[in-house]
């Protein structure tokens, strides 16, 4: 597209149209500002909604259905293989993700938001200069960056369409189930990414070059997942790294390292997972007061503001916890700043869930975080095998796990392992927030026979009254 050379002026620009961004440019618009929101794709939604989230949750909920096809046959259900049709696969994905952009386009024209398609780069700190787009340049008053960030890559590979090193974005576009398929990194996203194409067919090796998977997660709610990943993968290495990586044809070559390292050898497909990077070095910040911190992450105070008063930015490229929903928290608040209300970023709990089978999810603090900083609390832990709604589903090995502090008792961290975690999370996130006490939860009369109980019941052993567990703490 031939670059024009016309220009406009906005209260707000915003760049980049993922949850960061939108949420942004949604709030800032009801709160009256008038809104201009650029990004190279042509609709909103980013990259949680067009190469990541939605689509990689679409598929894990078809892994989901073969498992639980699976896991009914000692119950009395049977099922027959499942046929595979990736064709399908990939239209149910692409309706999707269409039909939740479509609704963002939708939400756009409805609050007056002006949507242009280009790649924005500063000129100064109330300019930008646009690429690719009929619009050349556009002057406001304050700037929300919402860039996100990009899979890292390996040293020494690219990621190339249609290559077979690739990254998770090129994993979603279900392009074939290869017979071999290597993970390199056992975070998140190598695990769920892993977990739908092992189901799928593949025979899936995963190396991590840490001694565990899930780094920063408490062991203890990691250990069921790996458990059950050890039967889903056709093997995991730990304490592994990868020396090169050759594509050879219809194959990559692949020579590992380390004192467990598995023998050298090819696979059809390598995944690269090893993390993501900001997206912030194209974008013309040198050209602002714009700071960037360490792993060029762009520094912000509580409103979001960055060094330069003109221009804040928001979700991954402000690093901590590169989730959508975090983006979505501060693109409101900048927002709210910049339209002169009082607000800042002060959430006690990000939950975090990790959409395997079983799921793993958790907020404020952790176990292994409370013994950094020395913190006095106190941790207990309701297995599943004590609950009638888990038995019920064939899943008593997850777990409940609070911490609490020693003295007033607050809940300070929660974390679950098992099915359908991505709910159960909530209410762990309400309570550390309202600053609530274990027995808050204790004394919520909670449904029977539901997983919600597993919370309350962990709570009750804090006041030694739990019923379906022998409590150390009985009163």
């Amino acid at each position: 597209m031939v670059m024009g050379e016309l220009s406009l002026d906005t209260q707000l620009l915003v760049i980049g149209s993922g949850p960061g961004g939108y949420a942004a440019a949604f709030r800032a618009a009801d709160l009256g500002l008038e809104v201009t929101m650029v990004d190279t794709d042509d609709r909103p939604g980013g990259e949680c909604l067009f190469r990541g989230c939605i689509p990689s949750k679409t598929l894990l909920y078809l892994a989901e259905l073969i498992h639980d096809a699976k896991r009914a046959a000692p119950m009395g259900l049977t099922f027959g293989e499942p046929k595979i049709d990736l064709d399908a696969m990939r239209q149910w994905k692409k309706k999707v993700m269409d039909r939740l952009a479509d609704g963002l386009v939708t939400l756009s024209q409805k609050r007056g938001v002006e949507r242009i398609r280009g790649k924005a780069v500063f000129e100064g700190s109330n300019s930008v200069i646009l690429r690719d787009s009929d619009v050349r340049h556009i002057r406001f008053r304050h700037a929300i960056v919402a860039t996100g960030s990009s899979p890292i890559v390996f040293p020494g590979t690219t990621f190339n369409k249609g290559g077979r090193i690739i990254s998770s974005a090129g994993a979603l576009e279900l392009n074939d189930i290869p017979e071999t398929l290597l993970v390199i990194g056992g975070g998140y996203v190598g695990l769920e990414l892993g977990s739908v194409y092992a189901s799928l067919g593949s025979r899936v090796t995963l190396v991590e070059q840490s001694d565990r998977l899930m780094t920063g997660v408490d062991r203890d709610l990691v250990k069921p997942l790996q458990n059950r990943l050890k039967t889903l993968f056709k093997s995991i290495h730990l304490n592994v790294t990868i020396k090169s990586l050759t594509e050879d044809g219809e194959k990559v070559e692949v020579a590992f390292d380390g004192k467990q390292a598995p023998p050298d050898q090819s696979f059809d497909r390598v995944l690269i997972a090893i993390g993501r990077k900001p997206n912030t070095l194209d974008l013309g910040l040198e050209n602002t007061g714009v700071k960037l911190a360490d792993r060029d992450f762009i520094r912000v105070d509580n409103s979001q503001c960055t060094h330069d008063s003109s221009i804040y930015a928001v979700g991954d490229v402000v690093g901590g916890f590169m989730l959508a929903h975090k983006a979505q928290y501060e693109g409101k608040i900048a927002a709210e700043v910049i339209a002169g209300k009082p607000s800042i970023f002060d959430a006690r709990a990000i939950p975090a869930v990790v959409f395997t089978d079983p799921q793993v999810a958790w907020c404020g603090l952790t176990e292994e975080s409370a013994k950094k900083e020395n913190r006095i609390v106190k941790i207990h832990r309701f297995p599943w095998k004590y609950s009638g709604r888990a038995i019920t589903m064939d899943a008593p090995e997850g777990m409940t796990k609070m911490i609490v502090d020693a003295e007033s008792e607050r809940i300070l961290g929660l974390g679950i392992v098992g099915r359908d975690t991505e709910g159960l999370i909530a209410e762990g996130a309400l309570a550390i927030e309202m600053g609530a006490l274990a027995q808050d939860i204790a004394l919520t009369i909670h449904a029977h026979p539901t997983l919600s109980e597993t919370e309350m019941e962990t709570a009750e052993i804090f006041l030694g009254s739990a019923t379906h567990i022998i409590s150390p703490n009985k009163k």
